[in-house]
């Protein structure tokens, strides 16, 4: 974890405590995320092969419907 420096004359301690652990907070989200999203990811060119219909299979029933 960083350092944190707080340059101010007039802060209290709870202050200094309440922006710490927000501040930690934030920070410790923003890494959960970073190392959340650096996972496996599909490009879009692998999105465009995924076949938009299903392969046509020459069979008794797969071509009746087209002749009635």
């Amino acid at each position: 974890m960083s350092d944190i420096r707080i340059v101010s004359k007039s802060a209290t301690a709870e202050e200094i405590a309440a922006v710490t652990a927000v501040l930690s907070a934030a920070l410790e989200e923003l890494a959960d995320a970073q190392e959340a999203s650096s996972g496996p990811t599909v490009s879009a060119w692998q999105r465009s092969q995924v076949s938009i219909r299903p392969t046509l299979v020459r069979g008794r029933d797969t071509w009746r419907g087209f002749s009635g």
